[in-house]
């Protein structure tokens, strides 16, 4: 194939009349972008064998995969995965990939599961590792949640380290989200002042895809297929009444990928409500009052919430879990109460039906994507912790799959732009105002 291409667009002439849409070309307003004439996308992110590999570091991600050599003898290692914080579809695909991986591909015959989080290596708790075999994990990847139990907490550096040396451990699969992995990195920190070989990969477990240098976590796409279930009834309930509304409530504390996607995949939404999007509910263009005006157009509207979203109109308590995960107000109960209370106050005779599908979409089982997915994260953690690398997570990053710095994946979260493509399809298919605000600058 040649390697002379050429990308430009035929046009049928020059573009001169004025776009209708409503979006703006000032960066740094926080209102969707047009695109541009002279922007552009890579065709390739791979860095040719032949160019200058002086200070590739500072630009590239190291490539996963098995290597030709490797640190650890599979008779000498004893593996341990530990699965943390709330449960997401994909979590049993991922222990089985690590466990096939390592017995089949490796021969490593000593892996145990550590029950329950980081919880499970606190002595006090007493809990036993549970022994892992092809045999233990052959079916698992067809149910929800993890065999190996979840926890949050549990997170004394000092404790579990002790008992990685007492279990005579040394290499440990780390499968959890943000917290999970600033953990991770403490435990690396501290093995290597204990001067101990033990290798701490972990796979990213975030189902609200806010890690950085991850292209998609594993179960978002189930969490999207789950929560378009949850709007399509919405959007049913609503239509089917007078002046009626669905609200659905999704994941999303501080990062609404899951939200915006939905809304794209069903095209059912009129509102998607965001963290990284402020919004309020009264005023001329507050939601309220644009929940009135689209119920005089095509008397129903289907609004769907992201668990993060309008945290600032309400009362939090400032607690935080045992994860150091920030306690939310409950939007969903709050939007519920406001607009209910809102309609009967105008004297409109409206119908709103709430639903949460939280809690289901975190313990289904994977879907075919989320199965593939998980599949080969597993086998790549492997690959990685054999090679006896450490202080990192696997990734699919620019369709490869890639090692990565722990501390580069949660020095910072991944979140929705409000300028980005993305949200501006988004405002396309929900036609909702670019802001739910009044006091939008003025260009």
């Amino acid at each position: 194939m040649s390697s002379n291409f050429d990308f430009r667009i035929k046009s049928l002439g020059e573009c001169k009349i004025p776009s209708p849409m409503p979006f703006s070309n000032i960066k740094g307003d926080s209102i969707a972008n047009f695109v541009n004439e002279d922007q552009y996308v890579l065709h390739s992110v791979t860095y040719g064998e032949n160019r200058d590999k002086e200070n590739i570091h500072e630009f590239a991600l190291e490539m996963a995969g098995p290597r030709e050599k490797i640190f650890f003898n599979p008779g000498h290692v004893h593996a341990g995965i530990v699965t943390c914080g709330g449960l997401c579809p994909g979590l049993n695909g991922v222990i089985r990939a690590i466990v096939r991986t390592l017995w089949q591909r490796y021969g490593v015959r000593r892996i145990s599961g550590i029950r329950y989080g980081y919880v499970g290596f606190m002595p006090e708790e007493k809990l036993s590792p549970m022994p892992l075999d092809p045999d233990v994990v052959d079916d698992i990847h067809n149910m929800g949640g993890t065999i190996l139990g979840s926890a949050r907490g549990g997170s004394d550096v000092i404790k579990i380290v002790d008992a990685l040396e007492q279990l005579n451990m040394n290499m440990l699969f780390t499968i959890g989200g943000d917290g999970t992995q600033r953990c991770a990195l403490e435990v690396t920190e501290e093995i290597e002042k204990r001067g101990l070989k033990i290798a701490v990969v972990g796979i990213p477990k975030t189902v609200d895809n806010d890690l950085k240098f991850i292209d998609k976590s594993f179960g978002f796409d189930t969490a999207v297929s789950k929560a378009e279930t949850a709007v399509h009834a919405a959007h049913v309930e609503a239509k089917s009444a007078m002046n009626g509304m669905g609200l659905v409530k999704v994941m999303g504390r501080e990062a609404g990928f899951i939200a915006a996607h939905t809304t794209l995949a069903t095209s059912d939404v009129n509102f998607c409500l965001i963290p990284e999007v402020p919004f309020e509910l009264e005023g001329e263009n507050g939601l309220l009052r644009q929940l009135e005006k689209r119920l005089e157009r095509r008397d129903h509207a289907v609004i769907l919430v992201a668990e993060g979203a309008g945290q600032e109109l309400l009362k939090a308590t400032g607690e935080t879990d045992a994860s150091g995960n920030k306690k939310l107000a409950d939007i969903g109960v709050f939007l519920k109460d406001k607009i209910t209370q809102h309609f009967k106050d105008i004297g409109w005779n409206a119908s709103l039906k709430y639903i949460d599908p939280s809690y289901m979409i975190r313990a289904s089982r994977a879907n075919p994507n989320d199965s593939l997915y998980c599949a080969r994260l597993g086998a790549n953690a492997v690959h990685a912790a054999m090679a006896g690398k450490t202080g990192m997570l696997v990734s699919e990053w620019n369709n490869s799959f890639v090692n990565v710095p722990t501390q580069m994946a949660v020095h910072q979260k991944n979140q929705v732009d409000p300028e980005s493509p993305l949200w501006r399809d988004v405002l396309e298919a929900t036609q909702q105002p670019i802001v739910l605000k009044d006091d939008i600058k003025k260009k």
